[in-house]
């Protein structure tokens, strides 16, 4: 699939599709069997679509552009891509360990420990962090974007609705230099045997899916101290208060959905959800997160990341390592993270079973085969994405403690 590091060009017609593994607005995800190469995920865009959705097209090649420029153990890489008259397509690492939020709904109370929240999170901060010095700011932040490596550490996904915006001079304070995530060992291996999932559901899963904001254009930015957006984009209940306002914004969006993230995986919902969107919104500008029990180092990380104001909010001044300096972080050894060889939860797999199994038998689906049928039968549920079954619904298991780090 890689060849030095490049992305190789793809031939849909030599890919075997085990199963689909989501849908979504931009595209549908498979999993790809091929018994040269260990399985991967092909994310596929049908051009006939783009042209019922906003920007769709620009948005779907930004995507790939942007994976095609990431360098980072906690985020995706371009294994290949793939254009025809009909589609457009791009490879990536395959993480059969599904995404945050299913993993959460397999937790005691449906929500994690200070511990597990704290490596994840950890992971996540090191991911924005990466993103932000490479002029990246994120928008899309949310559990389900969040996805779990068969080693057990983190993968974000999906990046139609980031964007490249010039950081103020004062965006990044002159603390320590921000530290450098080190490559695991036998990087090769890890990240070949890895991969994204888009929208895995799971039996019994019962969340509401956030509705997603599409990006609207408010006016043209025009702030000396630093580019902004004014795009009303991202996801309900992780809309930020300046994004509601519209006021601008920049990379504090995405620290405050850290925010979010860190709430919902400490009480297993989000702090401003409403009965409907206006409500949503209105609890954003209004209402301050409500905590349980005793105030901690964790209910004021996500108290600081949740400033209304995004220039009181944590890592406005200061950027990631602002983050890292917090005292729920006190102690971790950032630069040990991708040596943790027992995260909370690994993943076990069967998927090269699965895969060993589908080439024997020579079963699968060809690509094109399945929008034509979709086409035809667009509810036909023997192509629908629910009929392939996830594998995180079985195959995530709970270590008692985490290496040292």
């Amino acid at each position: 699939m890689e060849e030095d590091g490049m992305a190789m060009d793809l031939d849909l017609e030599d890919l075997t599709a085990v199963r689909v593994l989501g849908r979504g607005a931009m595209g549908t995800v498979f999993l790809i069997s091929d018994p040269a190469r260990c399985p991967f995920a092909l994310k596929v865009v049908e051009k006939s679509t783009l042209h019922t959705k906003f920007d769709a097209d620009r948005r779907a090649r930004w995507e790939m552009t942007v994976i095609a420029r990431l360098s980072h153990p906690f985020l995706p890489t371009l294994l290949g891509s793939a254009e025809t008259d009909e589609f457009l397509a791009w490879a990536v690492p395959y993480c059969p360990g599904g995404d945050l939020n299913v993993l959460r709904y397999r937790q005691t109370d449906r929500i994690f420990s200070p511990a597990a929240i704290r490596f994840y999170i950890a992971e996540i901060v090191c991911a924005i962090e990466y993103l932000h010095l490479h002029g990246i700011v994120y928008r899309d932040l949310k559990p389900e974007n969040v996805l779990i490596q068969n080693s057990g550490h983190v993968m974000l996904t999906d990046f139609d609705l980031s964007r490249t915006l010039s950081r103020r001079n004062s965006s990044v304070r002159k603390l320590d230099p921000p530290t450098e995530v080190a490559e695991p060992r036998r990087t090769k291996h890890r990240r070949n045997l890895t991969r994204m999932v888009m929208n895995v559901s799971e039996k019994g899963l019962k969340k509401v899916k956030s509705a997603r904001v599409s990006p609207v254009s408010r006016r043209k930015p025009s702030f000396s101290s630093g580019e902004r957006s004014n795009s009303f984009v991202g996801t309900e209940e992780y809309v930020s208060p300046e994004v509601v306002r519209g006021d601008g914004h920049e990379f504090a969006v995405d620290w405050w959905a850290l925010g979010i993230l860190t709430y919902e995986m400490a009480y297993g919902r989000t702090p401003f959800r409403g009965k409907n969107r206006k409500e949503t919104f209105i609890n954003v500008l209004t209402r301050t997160p409500e905590f349980v029990g005793k105030p901690s180092a964790l209910t004021d990380l996500i108290s600081r990341l949740l400033e209304k104001d995004p220039t009181r909010r944590l890592g406005f001044d200061g950027g990631a390592t602002e983050v890292k300096e917090h005292e729920f972080f006190r102690g971790l050894r950032w630069d040990l993270l991708t040596e943790v060889s027992r995260p909370p939860f690994i993943a076990f797999p069967d998927d090269e079973t699965v895969m060993t199994e589908t080439m024997r038998q020579k079963k699968g689906f060809d690509i094109r085969d399945y929008f034509q049928k979709l086409r035809r039968k667009p509810s036909s549920p023997s192509m629908s994405p629910s009929s392939f079954p996830s594998r995180c619904s079985s195959d995530c298991q709970a270590n008692v403690s985490l290496a040292e780090f």
